[in-house]
């Protein structure tokens, strides 16, 4: 299932070298030729992070 602007996703820490999933807003979903399906994430404090759909997760 493909995420909508405004959906709550989780990203794996894996990506973000933090300890643990972070949640955030989905800001921006591309359809990359090369990587795929790349979601980009808003958390609460503002941070952006971005990836593979395979490092996400619905909240």
């Amino acid at each position: 299932m493909e995420p909508k602007l405004g959906d709550m996703m989780k990203v794996n820490p894996s990506l973000t070298g933090l300890t643990d999933w972070i949640e955030g807003q989905v800001i921006d979903v591309e359809h990359n030729p090369f990587m795929g399906l790349v979601i980009s994430i808003k958390d609460n404090l503002g941070r952006i992070f971005f990836g593979q759909s395979k490092y996400f997760k619905i909240a």
